[in-house]
C-alpha cells in the first residue's frame, strides 16, 4: 500500500549561484579538508542523489528524505549538527522517520529532482531560492512545500519542527498553527524571556504604516516578535544595543509587530486588518523575523532564523545599502563583508 508520509528537505544553504562566490569552498584533493568543515553523522544516508529514488524508498520504510545543504566554516552548520543532532532524542527522531542525505551547496554533483530534472547540488539550492544558513524545506510524498524553515532552529524548536512533519500536522494547518495549539495546551517551550519589548524609534502603535511612511524615503524593517521568546530577548536585550547596530538601525524606519497581536492596524497598501491576519499573509512562522520593505512598499528581503550579531548587522546593512539590487545572494554579501572586515584588521567573530 502506497504511504502518505510526507517528505522533509532540511536546507542548510545559503543562496548558491551558477558559478563559486568570492570566497566560497574550492574542490580538494583527496584527503583534505576545507577550512571550517565538520564531520557529518554517520547515519547520514549514502545517496546517488536522484530524489524520485529516495522518496521511493524512505516512503517504503514509513520515512521522509531529509536534504542537508552544508557550507564548510558555517557556524550555524556546526551548531546544528553539534547542538541538535548531538541531542539523543533528536537523533533518535531523526533516524526513526527520516532519511538524512548531505548536499554541499557549493558542489557540482549531479542531483535529480522529484521531476526527473538533472541538475547541480549549487544550482538546485539556487532553485530552492534558499538565502542563509541552514534553510529547512519541508515537502510532502508530491514535492509541496508543508513547511520552510530559513536558517537555524534551537534544539527544543528543532524537535517540534520534526513532530510538526513527522505526525503530518501539516494536514491540519501550519506550523505557527500547531505550535501555538501546544502552547494553549501547555506543552510549548518554556521560556523566561523578558514580558516586552522596546525598539527605540519604532513607530507609534497601532501600526498605520501607509500613513506614517507617506513622506518617508527610507526602507522599513518589520520586527515580528511573540512574548516569551528567548530568541526575541536575545535581539532586543543584546544585539539591538550594540553600537554598531544603533548605527544602522538608524537608517530605517522601524516597527514592531506581535503575530499573535488581534489589533487591527493599517498595512503598507493601505488595508484595514488585524495584525495576526497580516502577520499570516505573510507567513511568517518563525519569531524573531525581520521583514525589510523598500520606499514603496514591497518587500525586499527577511530574515527567519536564530542568528547572533554579525548576520543580523549584516542583513540590516544588506538592505540599507541596497546592495540586494545587485548582489542577489546574501551570502555572498556576508563573504564579501567578512573578508573586508579581516582585511581593514577587525576579524569577524560570528557567533558573537
Amino acid at each position: 500500500m502506497k504511504s502518505t508520509w510526507p517528505i522533509l528537505l532540511l536546507c542548510c544553504s545559503v543562496g548558491a549561484y551558477a558559478a563559486d562566490p568570492v570566497g566560497s569552498p574550492t574542490q580538494l584533493e583527496a584527503g583534505l579538508v576545507n577550512p571550517g568543515a565538520i564531520d557529518k553523522p554517520a547515519w547520514f544516508k549514502e545517496s546517488f542523489l536522484d530524489l524520485r529514488d529516495d522518496i521511493k524508498e524512505a516512503t517504503a520504510a514509513n520515512k521522509r528524505v531529509v536534504l542537508y545543504f552544508y557550507q564548510d566554516g558555517c557556524p550555524y552548520c556546526a551548531k546544528l549538527i553539534q547542538d541538535n543532532f548531538g541531542k539523543q532524542s533528536i537523533t533518535d527522531k531523526t533516524q526513526q522517520n527520516f532519511d538524512v542525505i548531505a548536499m554541499n551547496m557549493w558542489g557540482d554533483r549531479t542531483v535529480t529532482d522529484v521531476t526527473g530534472k538533472e541538475t547541480t547540488e549549487k544550482t538546485f539550492a539556487a532553485d530552492l531560492k534558499v538565502q542563509y544558513t541552514p534553510t529547512m524545506l519541508f515537502l510532502d510524498e508530491t514535492g509541496k512545500v508543508v513547511l520552510r524553515v530559513n536558517g537555524y532552529y534551537a534544539p527544543d524548536k528543532f524537535e517540534l519542527a520534526l513532530d510538526f512533519v513527522a505526525g503530518k500536522h501539516d494536514k491540519e494547518g501550519s506550523f505557527k498553527d500547531y505550535y501555538t495549539k501546544l502552547k494553549a495546551d501547555g506543552k510549548a517551550i518554556a521560556t523566561t524571556a523578558a514580558p516586552t519589548y522596546t525598539l527605540p524609534g519604532a513607530l507609534p502603535q497601532p501600526l498605520r504604516l501607509q500613513d506614517s511612511r507617506k513622506d518617508s524615503k527610507r526602507p522599513l524593517m518589520v520586527v515580528f516578535a511573540q512574548q516569551d521568546c528567548e530568541t526575541c530577548d536575545e535581539l532586543y536585550n543584546d544585539i539591538f544595543k550594540r553600537k554598531e547596530l544603533a548605527y544602522s538601525l538608524s537608517n530605517l524606519d522601524l516597527a514592531q509587530a506581535d503575530p499573535d497581536d488581534t489589533t487591527i492596524i493599517q498595512t503598507l497598501d493601505g488595508k484595514e486588518m488585524k495584525l495576526s491576519d497580516w502577520a499570516k499573509s505573510l507567513e511568517i512562522k518563525y519569531s524573531p523575523s525581520l521583514l525589510f520593505f523598500d520606499a514603496n512598499g514591497k518587500e525586499v528581503f527577511r530574515t527567519e532564523a536564530y542568528f547572533k550579531a554579525f548576520h543580523t548587522h549584516g542583513a540590516i546593512d544588506y538592505v540599507v545599502s541596497g546592495a540586494y539590487q545587485w548582489m542577489p545572494e546574501f551570502q555572498r554579501y556576508l563573504q564579501h563583508r567578512r573578508e573586508a572586515l579581516a582585511e581593514h584588521g577587525f576579524p569577524a567573530n560570528l557567533m558573537e
